[in-house]
């Protein structure tokens, strides 16, 4: 599926069952807490903090699809095409950042 076709078929969606977008406020809220729940899964899963029991049945991507979809359903309701902004992008970060990570001694270090 193309960054598109996502677009198009979450707004087919609002349309036919979410009967309208929520607030670009309203979904940027909506975006900080499923970032905070990706963060509660990676803190438990990579970092040192132990998983509680209601946070067992969690699923790292599901989580991340669900700031996807808020990330498609802002584009779409300001009038963005992820395709046209992602590919500007990455041109502007291969031009800005090139050398930047290859010449960085810090990557070069393997940490545990």
């Amino acid at each position: 599926m193309t960054l598109e076709e996502a677009q198009q078929k979450v707004d087919n969606w609002i349309k036919t069952y979410g009967v309208r977008y929520f607030s670009p406020l309203t979904n940027m809220a909506v975006l900080t807490e499923e970032v905070g729940e990706v963060a509660r899964i990676i803190s438990r899963q990579y970092g040192e903090q132990s998983f509680k029991p209601s946070d067992k049945d969690k699923n790292l991507a599901d989580e991340l699809s669900d700031v996807l979809w808020v990330v498609i359903c802002l584009a779409n309701q300001t009038g963005i095409n992820l395709t046209e902004a992602f590919e500007k992008n990455l041109l502007k970060k291969t031009s800005r950042d090139s050398l930047r990570h290859i010449n960085n001694e810090k990557l070069k270090k393997i940490n545990n």
